[in-house]
């Protein structure tokens, strides 16, 4: 007799080629429990933890820009953040501070601290080809410059519209646990995947980034190949040096390859804790450093392409995007992050946009103008 089962109803394919979980009406709680819904998984805490007191300005709130973001329906927090102060914070109804949100492509900055690392330390070089880290990558990349991928700056076949119900960013969803692979197809690795993503030619003609996730996978797996530490270590060493306070969840395919382009979780305060470590570039709790200092000032005076309007205002810079002051990121479904080392203040708000896509460039363009006011502000 043959036991039956069924197919996880959270991961699997119902419509427009999503699963249940990222549907626009159950996303709102597949996002606030997302850190128990994907297949796989690491979870990392730090032994020593950055104390953050309250010192509140209750003026932030009472800016029309940041009142009109705290109020609409998809809000879940924001906090913001100066050195070891928090200067505001806000939750909606159904969130709270000590609940962890996926922050989806911000997770893409924890490369810049990588690659800064490996550059500095002449593991890697940005000039060379991906080919010479990785013989075995496809003619995706190959060809292409580290620092042509890292800058969000390569042709290739991959692409990730959202508004596509068959965009190659779902197909790579199902590599890292966060949807069943499609009925018939074999669940690939997350780097059985990259190599599959092919070009004839790298050139990027728009004028603009190709924003592609598959390029800070590959990322990182140049980092773990190069340096000889798989990406778990590297983590462990930027958490703990961030000195977070609850978990860390981190996406990871079936071999138990972190998704450094967009799978992580962590409490909105713990997030900010995270943008910390580039408001003081690279210096951590108790001495601790990640990343280098260099090459982070390097990030953002010597940035990539920009973003096509209305996000023409800021660059892409060794996964992060910078306006030549700040540092910061978005994330799919409406996560926002941004650092300043000149003023030590960082700005976090998460939310969960309920649209067919997940994403709105105008909401995203107005949200970023209102944080990055208050990160240059001292």
């Amino acid at each position: 007799m043959t036991v039956s089962s069924i197919a996880n109803p959270d991961l699997i394919t119902l419509y427009d080629n999503k699963p249940r979980w990222n549907l626009p009406d159950h996303r709102r709680h597949g996002f606030h429990n997302f850190h128990t819904t994907m297949l796989y998984s690491l979870s990392l805490r730090a032994p020593r933890v950055l104390p953050l007191r309250k010192e509140i300005d209750w003026t932030i709130g009472e800016r029309p820009g940041v009142a009109r973001f705290l109020a609409m329906p998809h809000f879940s927090a924001f906090v913001v953040v100066r050195d070891d102060r928090i200067l505001y914070e806000a939750y909606a109804p159904d969130f709270g501070a000590e609940k962890p949100h996926p922050i989806c492509s911000i997770t893409k900055t924890t490369l810049n601290l990588m690659l800064g690392r490996a550059v500095a330390d002449g593991f890697v070089n940005l000039d060379k080809r991906v080919g010479s880290y990785l013989p075995e990558i496809g003619t995706g990349y190959a060809d292409a410059t580290v620092k042509a991928v890292a800058d969000m700056n390569v042709a290739n076949d991959f692409t990730e519209d959202y508004g596509d119900p068959y965009t190659s960013a779902f197909d790579m969803d199902a590599a890292y646990g966060w949807r069943l692979p499609r009925e018939g197809h074999k669940e690939e690795t997350s780097r059985s995947f990259l190599c599959g993503i092919s070009s004839n030619d790298h050139t990027n003609r728009t004028g603009h980034a190709l924003y592609k996730s598959a390029n800070s996978d590959v990322i990182g797996w140049i980092i773990a190949r190069a340096t000889g530490r798989p990406l778990r270590d590297w983590l462990i060493e930027i958490v703990e040096a961030a000195g977070i306070e609850g978990c860390f969840h981190m996406s990871c395919d079936r071999e138990g390859v972190p998704m450094v382009s967009g799978g992580a979780c962590l409490t909105a305060r713990d997030l900010a804790r995270y943008g910390l470590l580039f408001a003081r570039k690279g210096e951590g709790i108790d001495g601790r450093r990640v990343g280098d200092a260099a090459f982070i000032e390097e990030t953002r005076r010597n940035p990539g392409p920009t973003f096509e309007k209305p996000l023409d205002w800021f660059h892409y810079s060794r996964q992060t995007y910078t306006d030549g002051t700040w540092f910061g990121h978005s994330g799919y479904g409406g996560q926002y992050m941004f650092a300043n080392p000149d003023t030590r203040t960082v700005v976090v708000y998460l939310s969960v946009l309920e649209n067919k896509a997940a994403v709105d460039p105008e909401f995203g363009a107005a949200l970023m103008k209102m944080a990055t006011d208050l990160v240059v502000e001292k």
